[in-house]
């Protein structure tokens, strides 16, 4: 079966090959030439009786909104050019880094794009890089497993089990397990379960020629954790914020999410102001088509509403990574650092291993 689509595939390569001689100028032209003998008309698939053997189970519909969307040019790009094995996919998918010149991917990428005929769907460019705590506007499908440590003080570990589900064009659920284990004074350890987390995420504004995103997210804070071991706030909290990212050129951002925190029970936990935002630039290997690497820097503030209380400010430098050559398990490693009101507020080291579920099997693309 592989080697008959190799035989398809080199036929494509030949025809690639006149291209010179064709002028094919446009990515419709050059997707007709290369690609259509596998992906069929209009990027939906040829079906198994004329291709002649079995796609592979990530065979993509490029007509399908939910998924062709969801991916940057930067990974399309990637895999055109280096093949499926270069990224993680099927071995079936050969490379056509001598058959097409970079232009002529752009071009038929472009083409790609214009089979998903709804256009509120955010484009995978505004999918910027997650921050450790900003949080980010583009509704995803992931797992992530988020850990902060004390480097000061106590050496109390914190750790959140995150699970976003991404519905319809725009809007994403989000629910958050926390699990905390404290140090006492005495040497002690206490751990448990913390306050459980139920969010709404609606996309409300998606630019691709801009480079801009925002969308506004609502949060309960459930009391599910032990107040009185310091593992929860003992009351419900509302919270409700803005989360804004921006493109600047190809390979930098900006993030910034703003909003509040409404117990209903001011007694036991005070209202709230926060405001947090990432700064960072994406480097890839291999000439840009390889591992990633992201170096971000957050600025935290957060202020409660009480007399005599003080705005907070942390820094925290992080480094994001890509582990699998898929690019969709990711890790995160950064120190929070207080910048003023140093006093009971400790240097953190924190860290996440994030899964886009979406874009494939956890064992998958290594």
């Amino acid at each position: 079966m592989k080697k008959l689509f190799f035989v398809l595939c080199l036929a494509g390569l030949t025809v690639v090959a006149q291209a010179q001689e064709l002028k094919l100028d446009t990515g419709e032209d050059i997707f007709k030439a290369a690609c259509i003998g596998c992906h069929g008309p209009n990027g939906k698939g040829q079906p198994q009786t004329t291709l002649g053997f079995e796609p592979p189970s990530t065979f993509p519909d490029f007509t399908d909104c939910n998924g062709s969307t969801r991916e940057n040019t930067f990974d399309w790009r990637a895999t055109i050019h280096e093949g499926g094995p270069g990224r993680g996919f099927s071995q079936i998918m050969p490379s056509f880094a001598e058959a097409l010149t970079l232009d002529q991917i752009q071009r038929v990428l472009q083409y790609l794009r214009e089979q998903c005929s709804e256009a509120k769907w955010p484009l995978g460019e505004l999918n910027l890089p997650r921050p450790l705590v900003t949080e980010k506007a583009f509704p995803e499908d992931e797992w992530v497993l988020t850990n902060s440590v004390n480097l000061t003080g106590t050496g109390d570990v914190s750790t959140a089990l995150v699970y976003e589900k991404r519905f319809g064009k725009r809007n994403q659920l989000e629910f958050a397990a926390p699990f905390n284990f404290l140090q006492r004074e005495n040497g002690g350890w206490v751990g448990g379960i913390a306050d459980l987390v139920l969010g709404y995420k609606r996309n409300v504004m998606a630019n691709s020629r801009t480079g801009s995103i925002l969308s506004f997210q609502g949060e309960v804070n459930a009391p599910t954790g032990n107040r009185f071991h310091g593992l929860g706030s003992g009351v419900t909290i509302f919270e409700t914020f803005a989360a804004f990212g921006q493109r600047l050129g190809d390979t930098s951002f900006v993030q910034i999410q703003t909003g509040g925190e409404f117990p209903t029970d001011t007694e036991k936990a005070p209202r709230a102001a926060f405001f947090r935002s990432a700064l960072g630039k994406t480097f890839a290997q291999n000439h840009g088509f390889g591992r990633i690497w992201t170096p971000m820097a957050e600025f935290i503030a957060d202020r409660d509403f009480e007399t005599g209380a003080r705005t907070n400010w942390d820094i925290i430098p992080e480094m994001q990574v890509s582990l699998s050559r898929r690019q969709h398990v990711r890790l995160n490693v950064g120190v929070r650092t207080p910048m003023n009101n140093t006093a009971g507020r400790d240097t953190q080291l924190m860290f996440y291993v994030l899964w886009d579920f979406f874009d494939g099997g956890l064992r998958e693309g290594w």
